[in-house]
Order: C-alpha cells, then structure tokens, then sequence
C-alpha cells in the first residue's frame, strides 16, 4: 500500500497521525524489543492495516536487520518512507521510539528504588519468558514466509549452527546471505538466458 491507496478524502495530517498512532501502539505493547516485536509489527501492519504485503515484510526486516540501529526503529522508518515517503518516515519512527523513552526515563527514576523488591523481580522473570515466547512466535511466522525450499532450510541451519556454536560474527552471516542470494539470482539469470538463447538456435536452424 502506499499514499494513493488510503481512503480517499483523508488529509495528510490524518494519514500521518495513524501512522504515527500505529507505531506508538507497536511500541507502546512491544515488551522486549527487536523480534520480538515482530509479532505486533506483522499483526498491525500486515494483517490489520495491509499497509505492507506478507512477503514484503520479510524484505523490510531484512534491510532493517542489516543496517545499524535497533530492527523496530528501522522497520518503522521503512514502512513509513514506503507510505508517505520522509514525513511518514518520520512520524512512524517517532512513534515507534516515544513510548520507549517515555517509559525508560521513568523506571530509571524509580528503578534504584525499587529494583531489590521481589514483586519487581519477579515481574521481570515473568517478562523475560513472555519476551523468549515471542520471539519463538516470530520466527515461525517469518521461517513461513522466507523458507520456501530445502535449499532455504539448509541456509537457516548452516547460519544457525555458525552463530550459535561457532560465534560467527552475526555481520559475516548477513553479507554471505547477501552474496548468496547474489549469486543464486545470476545463475538462474543466466541459466534462463541460456535456455532462451538455445531455443533460438534450435528454432533457426528448424527454419
């Protein structure tokens, strides 16, 4: 979806307010950042909203992975410039991150009081296994979408295996997934070609 496909008669001052009100909403119920995010993230913008297509979800958080900064700050950003280009961007990376800094600078003014009650730690154990929940959740839904053959699965395994036992340097992965799927793109480009070239030949030498 982009501009032309939002209702027609909104303003551009509605149009980035729900943007803005979105990612706020993302940001706001977004309990352990990154992917575990996702979750939100593909249930407001994909399913909901279908400002994003499910395929193309994979894309952006692809390019919001491999660049710097957090994934959800870079995702929003993404999904904002494609809705209404550097305004949207704008006003979804604001509301994306507001929450965030509004919550932060609270608790760091009354964590150091409260940080040894046993409510609070136990609110955080409770929390990290909700967060451990959702990022299991967001790799099934994106494996769903990206692994779409047993040279895929493959891939995620061997990438898997590198970070996980070996401590690959996550940064080394994505540029040989880039190379890779580079370089599979050109052989079936190529193969392709040769094929078309082949069935000229064949219907020349027919004639």
């Amino acid at each position: 979806m982009n501009l032309k496909d939002f209702r027609k008669g909104d303003s551009d001052t509605t149009i980035l307010l729900q943007l803005f009100s979105t990612f706020f909403k993302i940001g706001l119920f977004s309990f352990g950042g990154g992917y575990a995010m996702i979750p939100i993230i593909q249930k407001e913008i994909v399913n909901k909203r279908a400002w994003v297509h499910k395929d193309e979800i994979i894309d952006v958080l692809a390019v919001a992975q491999s660049t710097p900064g957090a994934v959800a700050v870079n995702s929003a950003t993404a999904i904002g410039y494609k809705i209404y280009g550097k305004k949207g961007a704008f006003f979804s990376t604001i509301g994306v991150a507001l929450p965030s800094f509004l919550i932060i600078i609270t608790i760091a003014s009354l964590f150091a009081r409260i940080k040894d009650y046993k409510f609070v730690q136990n609110a955080f154990d409770g929390i990290g296994a909700a967060v451990v929940a959702l990022i299991i959740t967001a790799t099934i839904s994106v494996s769903k979408n990206s692994i779409k053959d047993k040279t895929d699965i493959l891939l995620a395994v061997v990438t898997f295996v590198s970070v996980a036992f070996f401590k690959i340097n996550p940064i080394f992965v994505i540029v040989g997934g880039a190379l890779y799927g580079s370089f599979i793109y050109l052989y079936k480009f190529s193969t392709q070609a040769n094929k078309i070239k082949e069935k000229k030949w064949l219907k020349n030498d027919a004639s």
